[in-house]
C-alpha cells in the first residue's frame, strides 16, 4: 500500500505502521515538508500515491483535476501520531479495497 502522508501527520507515523504500510512515505520524508498542496498532490499522482491528510484542500483539489491520486481524508479531528496510526491499521481493509476500486475518489475516515 503506498500512501503519502500530508505535512499535518507527523513523519513518524511510518515507524508505527505494520510491514503491510512498507511502501508508504511522509512529505517530509520525500523532500516535499515546504511544498503546496498542488505540488504534494501531482508527487502523489506522478508516484502512485494514495494522499492521506486532514486537509479538505485535497479533496478540492481531485474534485478540479480528477484522480488520481486518490484521497484518504480523516475527518476525525485533532489525534495522536498513535491515534492516526490506528485509525490506519483499523480501516486497513476498508483502504485497500478503496485503492482498488477504480470509480472512488476519496475515502472519508471518522
Amino acid at each position: 500500500m503506498k500512501l503519502l502522508f500530508d505535512q499535518n501527520i507527523s513523519f513518524r507515523i511510518l515507524r508505527l505502521l505494520p510491514e503491510d504500510f512498507a511502501g508508504c512515505q511522509q512529505v517530509r520524508s520525500v523532500g516535499l515538508n515546504d511544498c503546496n498542496d498542488v505540488e504534494i498532490w501531482r508527487y502523489a499522482k506522478q508516484n502512485g500515491f494514495t494522499v492521506v491528510t486532514f486537509d479538505a484542500d485535497f479533496f478540492d483539489i481531485s474534485i478540479l483535476k480528477g484522480f488520481p491520486p486518490k484521497i484518504i481524508w480523516l475527518r476525525t479531528g485533532n489525534l495522536t501520531t498513535s491515534d492516526i496510526a490506528e485509525r490506519i491499521i483499523l480501516n486497513s481493509l476498508n483502504i485497500a479495497s478503496f485503492i482498488d476500486n477504480p470509480d472512488q475518489s476519496c475515502l472519508e475516515i471518522f
